[in-house]
């Protein structure tokens, strides 16, 4: 497969030497110098090919040589003069995000091992003039409970997909809210609620006492969402509403006969930001909606979503 990543390569490189063929013109809000321009070309062509084996091989060890490649190319290509602002649009199986307040960038993807086995990568981009990036190390397997009452510095990454982002103020400074998906086990699939923050020295930490809910003692640093892998759950800011909605969770008996899992009842709770503090919201809507605002579900069904939760009918899964 690498091998037929190489050939892709060369081929898309030759590809873009040729005028006729050249890529669209992109609106930089900076000026690249040709030679930083044509790296930044040469890395995302990479990057793309690379995130598509990662994603799409059926040979775990091509999968996994792919996402070795993917890290150093990556990290490379970030190094490059401007960087920060060079979209990346090809890579279509690296979620990218950035703040409105274009402060910093993040980046992460999924690596499949296994039905039960999933590996998460990433790192964050500083918008500074050295560029600095801190590299996210996925520790969730050595993490039997996950901690709701701590923050975790970035070698000790609680890792998932980050699907959304949003900021907020509050009386300790600016943080923001981080929505990811974590594809757990063959059974259960998880979704999280973080907060990002960067002290004075702009380290990141992830987790922040900022989730407070009437009959809990001490607020949480953040929210996890566990439901059966035959449910669809919705977790995710709305902006008609203006605030954090998600399905409401109710125990059942496991489909797979391992106990008890948890799938919707199609009512919303939500979560409503209060002087920098997400205060909880009982049952949204009075009734049951019978349109609930849902988005397209992020990695809900693989047979149906790309690794973005986007429509396989629209793009093929991954592409570059």
């Amino acid at each position: 497969m690498l091998l037929k990543i190489r050939g892709l390569l060369l081929a898309t490189l030759v590809a873009s030497a040729l005028p006729a063929l050249a890529q669209p013109k992109k609106n930089h809000p900076v000026q690249f110098s040709p030679e930083a321009l044509e790296r930044l070309k040469m890395g995302e062509d990479t990057l793309a090919l690379l995130s598509y084996a990662v994603v799409n091989d059926s040979i775990e060890q091509e999968r996994f040589a792919a996402c070795r490649a993917l890290i150093t190319t990556l990290v490379r290509t970030l190094k490059v003069e401007h960087s920060f602002h060079y979209t990346f649009d090809r890579v279509k199986s690296v979620s990218i995000m950035s703040p409105p307040d274009s402060s910093f960038r993040i980046f992460t993807w999924q690596l499949f091992v296994n039905d039960s086995t999933y590996r998460y990568y990433g790192a964050i981009q500083m918008n500074t003039p050295e560029l600095k990036l801190t590299p996210l190390v996925d520790r969730s397997d050595n993490m039997e409970i996950v901690p709701m009452h701590e923050s975790l510095p970035p070698d000790n990454w609680y890792g998932v997909l980050y699907y959304n982002l949003i900021q907020f103020d509050s009386k300790e400074g600016r943080k923001y809210l981080l929505f990811g998906y974590d594809a757990y086990s063959f059974f259960d699939k998880r979704k999280v609620i973080d907060v990002l923050s960067f002290d004075k020295n702009g380290v990141p930490a992830f987790g922040a006492p900022v989730f407070d809910k009437p009959d809990a003692k001490k607020a949480a640093f953040r929210m996890l969402f566990e439901y059966s892998a035959e449910a669809s759950a919705r977790v995710n800011w709305d902006e008609q509403y203006q605030m954090v909605l998600f399905d409401h969770l109710i125990p059942v008996p496991s489909p797979f006969g391992r106990g008890i899992t948890f799938v919707t009842d199609g009512s919303y709770d939500g979560l409503q930001l209060d002087k920098g503090r997400w205060k909880f919201v009982d049952k949204v809507f009075n009734d049951v909606m019978s349109e609930p605002p849902r988005p397209e579900p992020v990695l809900d069904n693989r047979n149906d979503k790309d690794i973005l939760g986007r429509s396989k009918t629209k793009k093929t899964k991954g592409g570059p």
